[in-house]
């Protein structure tokens, strides 16, 4: 069974990025955009992330333009809407497809491992969540209208597992 850490990305910055530097971490995977109606869970995220992250959390934001086109910036764009408005300091990644044909691998291992309701795989919206566990296995989906608040005792659950 794949692991979270067969997979990499490219960073905001450009850089390659290989998931087993997360090996130990409990991770949230997040699709992110800039001009959604949800947007304004950065200051959640990164509130969370700022508490937690001692504690072995990291939070993985992977800006998407496919739903409404809602983040149509370039990298850099992004990078400065995300540290001016919010602060962001957890990690970002370049834009990418969740869904489709161009859906980026790791996307696509999340959702058919961790399905929507009633077994969908598909991306419904910007800020869908997924909570991976410290052995890099995802085990949970929230909604975009999940708040980061609503399931922070499930994060502390899995915070406390070796």
């Amino acid at each position: 069974m794949k692991t979270i850490y067969d997979f990499k990305a490219i960073n905001i910055s450009g850089t390659d990025e290989n998931f087993s530097t997360y090996q130990g971490k409990v991770l949230l995977i997040v699709n992110v955009a800039s001009k959604c109606g949800f947007t304004n869970q950065y200051k959640d995220l990164e509130e969370l992330y700022q508490t937690y992250k001692d504690k072995g959390l990291v939070i993985l934001g992977f800006p998407c333009n496919q739903f409404g086109s809602q983040e149509p910036g370039n990298d850099e764009e992004i990078k400065n809407f995300c540290s001016l408005n919010y602060d962001v300091t957890f990690p970002l990644f370049k834009k990418i497809d969740v869904n489709g044909d161009n859906a980026h691998p790791l996307y696509r291992f999340l959702k058919k491992a961790a399905p929507g309701i009633l077994g969908s795989e598909s991306i419904k919206w910007n800020f869908t969540k997924f909570l991976v566990d410290r052995n890099g296995l995802p085990i949970k989906r929230f909604a975009p209208k999940d708040q980061p608040q609503d399931f922070v005792e499930e994060i502390k659950a899995l915070l406390t597992k070796n």
